[in-house]
């Protein structure tokens, strides 16, 4: 009974990754879509590619803040499926609404809410001190990036936009400034690389390609070749004609897409590969089963220390990523276009311009949150960059009555999923035992 009921936990999990998928859809590709320089078909598949191409930049850091909501050796399966469930009903309430709300919040408040009737509040983690230049994680910390996301993709996209602004401009300061920046970025990357011999791990004999292709390498990478990117445009930007900035608007809406949708599935495939995760451990420690006796795709080991506080690396049968990644970009190319009407017309009127500088501040949000290992929402980052764009144009520019709605419905989504999957738990520990 209790492997049949993992089975189904990890079934339902991918069923919700595939849910989060066709529910968050509308982030990367609403802008997309509204500017026209995609078709809908277009758009989905092109942030499904990218949605499951995340798979080889994005380690493991978030999966395992997730995994550990919940201290695993106070839990049971049946706290995990009373999460997954609620975590699924509150998704498909909200995409029948057209509620841009998180997927991950929902993932989490769930998994909180179930175990806290199973053994009370001692059972999440509430909040932990990180390792040396680490942040803090726990429950409270996700709640707090709650806030925080939207309003570092609001300044974020603020920020650029002003810049693109001033570099439409003929004049020689803001080409000052792009090359300085330019030049910090470079030198704050080239500090934050690990190069051949400080990887554990190499993926290649080449020295060349095993620092490229490095997860912790590639994420850096791509934040200098965003950087870059804009950087260029901005350089050229005061000697073009409005038609020829718009044409260089529109082709750089893709790169921020991809790059958003990068993040989008490397943030939102590892809370559900945390969920997996956490579900094999539950199931070895209440199973008394060996990990040894168990066959080798079984074999998870969640992160931990020591007697001698010594650290222990985690680890995961490959299967579990390649699934949750492969099932949210299924889910992707699946559309939620309740949500992207929402996204991309509803918040503020949504250009090229638009939508490079929300799509980009996005991204580089969702890869700085991930670095740190901390899971947040992807609606409520887009949806902030979206409103610090707009804002530029002026704070009537942006349409405060629908914004409202949303913070609600972000506000409400943890405890009602909460909520929810105590009802579920206590539905369930009638029929399974």
């Amino acid at each position: 009974m209790t492997l049949t009921l993992l089975f189904v936990i990890i079934a339902l999990a991918l069923i919700f990754d595939y849910i989060n998928g066709f529910h968050d859809a509308a982030n990367a590709i609403a802008t997309i879509v509204a500017t026209k320089v995609l078709t809908p078909f277009q758009a989905v598949l092109w942030a499904a590619f990218f949605n499951f191409l995340a798979y080889w930049v994005f380690g493991f850091g978030v999966a395992d803040t997730v995994a550990k909501t919940a201290n695993t050796m106070e839990i049971n399966l049946v706290v995990i499926l009373a999460g997954v469930i609620a975590a699924i009903i509150w998704n498909l309430f909200t995409w029948w609404f057209g509620i841009p709300s998180s997927s991950s919040h929902t993932l989490i408040g769930g998994f909180a809410g179930a175990a806290i009737a199973h053994a009370g509040f001692s059972a999440v983690n509430w909040y932990k001190d990180g390792k040396a230049g680490e942040m803090p994680t726990g429950v409270l910390i996700i709640i707090l990036f709650i806030v925080i996301a939207p309003f570092i993709g609001a300044i974020i996209s603020y920020f650029i936009s002003i810049w693109l602004l001033h570099s439409s401009k003929k004049s020689v300061w803001p080409k000052v400034f792009t090359l300085t920046l330019m030049a910090l970025t470079a030198w704050y990357i080239y500090n934050q690389m690990l190069f051949y011999g400080e990887i554990k791990h190499p993926r290649f004999d080449s020295h060349f390609l095993s620092v490229v292709l490095e997860p912790h390498n590639i994420k850096w990478l791509l934040v200098l070749f965003i950087v870059f990117s804009i950087s260029f445009f901005c350089l050229i930007f005061s000697s073009l004609n409005q038609t020829q900035s718009t044409a260089w608007l529109r082709k750089m809406q893709l790169l921020s897409s991809a790059s958003f949708s990068l993040g989008h599935g490397g943030n939102d495939s590892q809370k559900v590969m945390g969920i997996i995760a956490a579900a094999v451990v539950v199931y070895i420690h209440t199973s008394g089963v060996a990990m040894e006796a168990l066959p080798t795709w079984l074999h998870v080991a969640l992160p931990s220390k020591a007697a001698n506080g010594e650290e222990i690396a985690g680890h995961m049968p490959s299967w579990i990523p390649l699934a949750c990644y492969s099932a949210i970009a299924a889910g992707t190319l699946s559309g939620g276009w309740k949500i992207v009407k929402t996204m991309g017309s509803k918040i503020t009127k949504v250009t090229p311009f638009e939508g490079v500088t929300a799509e980009t501040a996005g991204a580089l949000t969702l890869y700085f949150t991930e670095h740190l290992k901390i899971p947040v929402s992807t609606t409520h980052t887009i949806t902030g960059s979206i409103i610090g764009s707009g804002l530029t144009k002026g704070v009537s520019a942006v349409k405060w009555g629908v914004t409202v709605k949303l913070i609600w419905a972000w506000v409400l989504t943890i405890p009602v999923s909460a909520i929810l999957a105590a009802l579920i738990y206590y539905l369930l520990s009638a029929f399974i035992h």
